[in-house]
């Protein structure tokens, strides 16, 4: 338990909860275009699947960065 979870009395802190909030919707999001890559491709929308694609690798790259911050707000209580 991080320090400021321990005063609080909270199992994690706010700052944590963020963290993994944030990683949970950007995780869904990334599930959420692999439907829209799909549905793109059906319709042979090539621009359009290059788009979600890119959105996809971009989610998924800040989704690593959340989750480093998470790591060291877990580990250290702050970044």
């Amino acid at each position: 338990m991080t320090q400021m979870a321990e005063k609080s009395g909270s199992a994690i802190s706010d700052l944590e909860y963020d963290l993994l909030t944030a990683l949970h919707n950007k995780a869904e999001a990334v599930k959420a275009y692999e439907t829209y890559i799909q549905d793109a491709q059906q319709m042979n929308s090539q621009p359009c699947v290059q788009l979600f694609q890119r959105l996809r690798e971009q989610d998924q790259q800040t989704a690593q960065e959340i989750r480093h911050h998470l790591q060291q707000v877990m580990q250290n209580g702050k970044m």
